[in-house]
């Protein structure tokens, strides 16, 4: 705009030129957060969509966990065991709290047979995250012919 011209306030402007900018270009930090946003929105969708899948046969190889276990099995009548012990559905809830305060970082297994209703499995699930429990599988069989 102007000629610079030696002077005596030469030496503040220099020292001010010196210090640079002292504010946050916060333009591209908002150019990627909307990017991101854009993805998770296009991406969310896709993850809960169903897929028709029969639950109890898997190809999968089996996983071993070394951390302690506890099994969870629904039979077709409905009926539900802790381990190999017999629990009412009402009384679930006490009995897994009571075993979470004995033991901590169990992962649950939930071996469902085959014919026991999707909701059902769904509600026992329910009723482990009401207990507390976060660390939990569903136990499928391998077909007789992939061991």
């Amino acid at each position: 705009m102007g000629a610079h011209l030696p002077s005596s306030g030469s030496r503040r402007r220099s020292s001010r030129q010196r210090q640079g900018f002292t504010d946050i270009n916060v333009t591209p930090f908002v150019d990627v957060m909307l990017v991101l946003l854009i993805v998770f929105m296009v991406t969310a969708p896709m993850l809960t969509a169903g897929v028709q899948v029969d639950l109890p046969d898997s190809s999968a190889p089996a996983v071993e966990s070394p951390e302690q276990t506890l099994s969870i099995t629904i039979k077709r009548d409905g009926s539900i065991y802790i381990q190999e012990t017999q629990v009412l559905e009402i009384d679930l809830i006490t009995k897994l709290r009571a075993i979470s305060k004995e033991k901590e970082n169990i992962r649950i297994f939930v071996r469902g047979d085959s014919r026991v209703e999707y909701g059902d499995i769904m509600s026992i699930a329910g009723k482990l995250a009401e207990a507390g429990y976060t660390k939990v599988a569903l136990i499928t069989e391998q077909p007789s012919g992939k061991r």
